[in-house]
């Protein structure tokens, strides 16, 4: 049987027979985050299908592939497109894709989303900057034999995500009069949107937002040594907060609306992280 570490070597050689890009960063596009990628100078593009052994985005308005290229003078991996556990598919393959990049010589990993917002203080439409997650409802990508090749048996979890990163994000904002919250981000498993007690369960245990992915991909780039950045889009409030009834159509609308401040934002916070890191 296949082991993971066996199962990532085949898919880095199997890119590595198309692609010979190097990045310095990559960039987990969310829903609908996704057009970001058309703006980056891009080389390359690799769709997930042709490459052994890796899973496939089934969810509408993600594309399912690699886009290789330049933001600034930054080589960049982009996916347009992640796979989620609610998928069927197993954690390790969720997390696999982080891995790959990671494989493919990232040093940094900047995580987006699309999330619910649980603090009473957000509205739809800003942006939040991850300092903390809770990943306890679903389980560790870490779980099973440990990749001795990435990481050790236990890491340590006290600093995912990196304030030095964190910073620079903050700066840019700054520059570019773009508000953003910091908070911690609650991982579920979905598909389906959270009730309204599930809502104030979270806002009980210390979370700001709420989403479907991030926090256990952000656990294994940290098991491997990544340098780990994450913003949520607030998409929309959690149910029981307004009257309305949750949607994806909300959070693709939300997402479109400020896309311009995105690109913004994410492009500029990318070329300060590799001149400052």
């Amino acid at each position: 049987m296949e082991t993971a570490y066996e199962r990532l070597e085949r898919c880095y050689s199997s890119v590595r027979r198309r692609i010979s890009f190097k990045p310095r960063v990559a960039l987990v596009l969310g829903s609908g985050l996704g057009d970001y990628a058309e703006e980056m100078n891009i080389e390359e593009v690799l769709e997930y299908r042709e490459i052994e052994g890796f899973p496939v985005s089934t969810v509408s308005g993600h594309k399912g592939r690699f886009v290789f290229g330049y933001i600034g003078k930054v080589p960049v991996v982009a996916m347009q497109g992640r796979v989620h556990y609610y998928e069927g598919y197993s954690m390790e393959e969720v997390v696999l894709p982080v891995r790959l990049m990671k494989r493919m010589g990232a040093e940094i990993l900047i995580l987006t989303n699309a999330a619910g917002g649980i603090n009473e203080n957000f509205t739809p439409g800003d942006f939040m900057i991850i300092k903390d997650q809770i990943t306890t409802f679903v389980p560790s990508p870490l779980i099973g034999p440990n990749i001795d090749e990435l990481g050790p048996r236990f890491c340590d979890m006290s600093h995912v995500y990196d304030s030095k990163l964190q910073a620079i994000v903050k700066a840019a904002a700054r520059d570019h009069e773009i508000p953003v919250k910091e908070g911690v981000y609650i991982q579920l498993t979905g598909p389906e949107f959270e009730t309204p007690a599930t809502i104030r369960m979270c806002r009980a245990m210390g979370a700001d937002a709420v989403g479907m992915s991030t926090g256990c991909e952000a656990t294994a780039a940290n098991h491997a040594g990544m340098k780990i950045c994450g913003i949520s889009c607030i998409s929309n409030m959690g149910a029981g907060m307004t009257e309305g009834e949750l949607s994806n159509e909300e959070v693709y609308e939300t997402t479109e609306r400020v896309a311009a401040c995105f690109k913004r934002l994410i492009t500029d916070s990318i070329i300060r992280m590799a001149e400052e890191y």
